[in-house]
């Protein structure tokens, strides 16, 4: 039975980086970068005035001193000639600057009067000029490979023209439950059945990190419906099943995997909750074979399918980063496993504050739902005091916990 360090470092070192498609800029928001892109041209592309005002030599300008207006140059239009000592030329934001002139005034800092301008200020070289190439230069590295494209991203590619973008596949990832107590959601509830809602979490989880999720329903406790429905899950970059993966008589997912000619390279994890957890290949493709329990399904996700995930959509940052969080209470576990814990952070004047959720039994769905962060207690501490600062993986956007 691996570690929880040696288990996530063997399903990263395992999974392949899925190949690149073209395609149009906007719906690749959220996508990851697949190759390198370089501004094809300097940025800003010309100089232009980043005010509404005068275009003028600066060692024409003095405070107090007169310019005579000699043209106008709008947003959009055409450089006029070089301007003559003494003069200046009305223009716009984003218009280009007249050559010879190596500074703009604002409006505001000047008086019109019949055909010249007065000069409130002093005036400083290349004062609210945007010059060429000041911004990003040609050839210059803008966008490198892995990068996860934002608004600000787009807007870059954008700049240069860019309406296709080169990214990473989406994941396609086969989602299967397994188990003949398990109901569809909307079926009417009785006794013995259980709501089949892993499916669906997974599925979420799934597009929240930008995978493709493919359902597949529900295997029953027979060799046929495992097989018949893994099979057809095995057509898919990943596979994710959930329960049957335990010891019981009916547990037939391990087999069954090994049979369409899954090779599993782990089996159970020393982590809690969601130690009945397996790793495995169908030659590159990924098999997770995860708890049915809809908690541990969660967490195992959290922690050990979405960073892999993650890694063969491109990024290359796929662990989220620890936060030190202090608990509020006293803490007791049992040794020899690490145990993930369910709390609700707080943020108080710049600290972390942890929480228990509530009751961390894995039938308790509603801890996941006021949890905001996993505490991740190491394997052989057992006490863990009121105020001792424990490593915690955020789940909700820092946003959700500003101080109130």
């Amino acid at each position: 039975m691996p570690s929880f360090e040696d288990a996530r470092r063997t399903i990263l070192g395992s999974v392949p980086t899925l190949g690149a498609e073209r395609v149009e800029l906007l719906t690749a928001l959220g996508r990851v970068v697949a190759e390198d892109v370089a501004a094809p041209w300097d940025m800003p592309f010309y100089d232009n005035s980043a005010m509404d005002g005068f275009a003028v030599r600066a060692a024409d300008c003095r405070a107090g001193g007169t310019l005579r207006v000699a043209g106008y140059v709008p947003a959009g239009g055409t450089a006029v000639p070089a301007v003559a000592p003494g003069c200046a030329v009305r223009i716009m934001t984003g218009a280009p600057v007249p050559s010879g002139c190596d500074a703009v005034v604002p409006i505001e800092e000047t008086e019109e009067r019949a055909g010249a301008i007065l000069l409130r200020e002093s005036v400083v070289v290349r004062q609210h000029v945007r010059f060429r190439g000041e911004d990003v230069r040609r050839g210059d590295k803008v966008i490198p490979a892995g990068t996860v494209l934002r608004p600000p991203e787009i807007s870059m590619l954008a700049s240069f023209g860019k309406m296709y973008v080169p990214v990473h596949h989406r994941a396609r990832v086969a989602v299967l439950s397994t188990g003949d107590e398990l109901i569809d959601p909307g079926e009417p509830p009785e006794d013995g059945k259980v709501v089949n809602s892993n499916a669906l979490s997974l599925a979420a989880a799934l597009r929240e990190i930008g995978a493709e999720p493919v359902v597949l329903g529900i295997a029953r406790d027979n060799l046929e419906s495992h097989l018949e429905k893994m099979a057809e899950g095995l057509k898919a970059d990943v596979l994710i099943t959930s329960a049957g993966v335990s010891a019981g008589d009916r547990d037939l997912v391990r087999d069954c995997l090994a049979e369409l000619g899954v090779q599993q390279l782990f089996w159970r994890v020393d982590i809690k909750p969601g130690g009945p957890f397996a790793f495995g290949l169908k030659e590159e493709k990924p098999v997770f074979s995860l708890p049915g329990n809809p908690v541990s399904t969660m967490i195992t996700f959290e922690e050990l399918v979405k960073p892999a995930l993650l890694r063969m959509m491109g990024r290359r940052r796929v662990i989220k980063p620890y936060v030190k969080a202090m608990l509020r209470r006293e803490v007791r576990k049992k040794p020899g496993k690490v145990n993930f814990l369910r709390v609700r952070i707080e943020v108080e004047n710049g600290v972390y504050w942890a929480t228990s959720a509530g009751d961390q039994n894995t039938g308790i769905l509603r801890t996941m739902v006021q949890a905001n962060g996993i505490a991740v207690l190491p394997k052989e501490k057992t006490v863990f005091t009121a105020g001792e600062e424990v490593p915690v993986h955020l789940l909700r956007d820092d946003l959700e916990m500003l101080e109130e």
